[in-house]
């Protein structure tokens, strides 16, 4: 098999504001631990599994030379640059498009540059697994994570689970059988009543965002989908050697509409299919996330930098400017940095977006 890996690493991440900035955003940030940033950590997961030259990274142009500091085993021609974002399916389209100069037949995975694993090996079975489905049957396979519970910031999908195949793989001389299910449907985030629903029911799983397919197999279902987007690739592929490619590559940019792969393929194609995971799995959306993640003191509180807390629980507190005192409080996200200071209750992290939003449009881009 000729196996690729592309790593999505565009995005600004605004829930991690004022650490996450457009300059800096949460992907180049050492958010899980003090020595790895979460782009360099999923570069990490994917050694073994594929060849430095066969691993692309997609990213904002303002982005290449962090990448490039970051990341400095991955070939410079190998970081694709977006001139602006337009969401995942040009972005997926876009890196499909740079590997069919290698190979028409090429069997890609597509991860996301912001999320953690905790069992790599039992990631790296399940990718092995879902390489081996695509290059013998086709069809896209996506990665479902089983919920622990009824999670509202998650998208879900329903899987048929008397519908699947059964991929045979061969490690030091014995074999293990992963079983692939159809896919009935897709759901975007749901309130809370539904979200218990679709735990209850036992055949929803959290959509992490992760996808196996051939690049033969992804340019057609685009093609059939969003033709707007094939065509602009097909004009991209006729100039994808040349110097000016990047503003070939701008023009087109200016005329797409953002779109995720899922709106755009995966709810529409018929041959989807996903992989039942449990490789500890979370997408640290926000800085609640942070928190659970970290490893607590006795007060549960998780602290970074000079802090002085008194009468303090359960508080996330990242400082790095002087110092941080915090007396009687419970539950809150406290982060100071030279950008801003954000002070919330814990469980509200995902309104940090909302701040960001009333910034722009005031026009204090100088805090973003």
């Amino acid at each position: 098999m000729s196996n690729y890996a592309v790593i999505m690493a565009g995005g600004v991440g605004t829930r991690f504001w004022p650490k996450g900035t457009t300059k800096v955003p949460k992907q180049f940030l050492k958010i899980a631990n003090e020595t790895e940033t979460l782009i360099q950590q999923a570069y990490k997961r994917l050694e073994g599994l594929f060849y430095d030259s066969k691993i692309f990274v997609v990213t904002n142009i303002l982005y290449r030379n962090e990448v490039k500091k970051q990341l400095p085993k991955i070939p410079e021609e190998n970081i694709i640059c977006e001139p602006t974002g337009r969401n995942t399916a040009p972005c997926i389209g876009l890196a499909c498009l740079f590997i069919n100069q290698f190979e028409h037949k090429a069997n890609v995975l597509v991860v996301a540059a912001d999320h953690l694993i905790d069992d790599v090996p039992e990631f790296h079975r399940v990718i092995n697994s879902g390489l081996k489905f695509v290059n013998d049957k086709g069809g896209i396979v996506t990665l479902g994570i089983h919920p622990t519970n009824p999670e509202t910031g998650y998208g879900y999908i329903q899987y048929d689970a008397d519908n699947f195949s059964e991929v045979e793989l061969e490690k030091n001389g014995d074999s293990t059988f992963e079983k692939i299910y159809k896919v009935k449907t897709f759901a975007e985030k749901p309130n809370i009543e539904v979200a218990k629903a679709f735990l209850e029911s036992g055949d929803f799983l959290w959509n992490s965002g992760m996808f196996i397919f051939r690049t033969d197999t992804m340019m057609e279902e685009i093609k059939k989908f969003m033709p707007e987007l094939d065509e602009s690739l097909e004009r991209l592929s006729k100039n994808i050697m040349l110097k000016d490619f990047p503003k070939h590559l701008e023009k087109e940019y200016s005329k797409l509409k953002s779109t995720s792969i899922d709106y755009g393929v995966m709810e529409k194609a018929k041959d989807v299919f996903i992989i039942r995971s449990n490789f500890g799995w979370n997408d640290v959306g926000a800085w609640d996330e942070v928190y659970n993640i970290k490893e607590k003191n006795c007060d549960g509180n998780v602290k970074q930098g000079r802090t002085v807390t008194i009468n303090t629980k359960n508080c996330l507190i990242i400082n790095d400017l002087k110092m941080v005192a915090t007396i009687g409080v419970e539950d809150l996200i406290v982060i100071n940095t030279e950008n801003g200071l954000l002070i919330c209750k814990r469980g509200e992290a995902q309104s940090v977006k909302e701040v960001v939003d009333y910034l722009r449009r005031k026009g204090l881009d100088q805090y973003l």
